[in-house]
Order: structure tokens, then sequence, then C-alpha cells
């Protein structure tokens, strides 16, 4: 009976700030806070594939292209050798 060992806990928490999306131009803040997203989780979790469910990506987009939410409360689940992202 072998366990698996890859990583301590398979499930996370993060509150994550998207400030960062705001200090570049209106529309194009909402992709640029998916990209700090992602950047964030492979920095946290130290995983190099990341998934966005669409209903973390619903949240995001949920006030416009130009208003992104300042900061988003994430689940991250590791299957696979891949870092999937939901809202919590």
């Amino acid at each position: 009976m072998s366990e698996d060992k890859s990583k301590p806990s398979d499930e996370r928490e993060y509150v994550i700030p998207l400030r960062i999306a705001y200090s570049v131009p209106r529309p194009k803040r909402v992709p640029r806070a998916i990209r700090f997203i992602r950047a964030f989780i492979r920095r946290h979790m130290k995983m190099e594939q990341v998934w966005i469910s669409p209903e973390l990506n619903m949240v995001v987009w949920s006030r416009g292209r130009q208003k992104p939410p300042r900061k988003v409360k994430v689940r991250v689940v590791v299957e696979d050798e891949v870092a999937k992202v939901y809202p919590a």
C-alpha cells in the first residue's frame, strides 16, 4: 500500500489580490487579472500547469472587462500534476 506523497496537501485556499490589474489600461484589466491568477498559483503551488474553472472565470468577468474584483478567494486542488482553480 503506497500513498501519493507528491504534495503535503492536495487542496488549499488563497485570497489573491488583483490590484495589479488596475495598473494597466481599462480594456486590458480582466485579461491581466487572469494572467496574474495563473502566475500566482504557479508560484505558490509550484506547478507548471494551471487550469482555471469556468466558474472562477465568470467571477472575474462578472463586472465586465474594465472592472475586475479587487481580490478573489480561490480553492486550489491538485490532480494529476495539474493545479485546478475554483472559486471558494
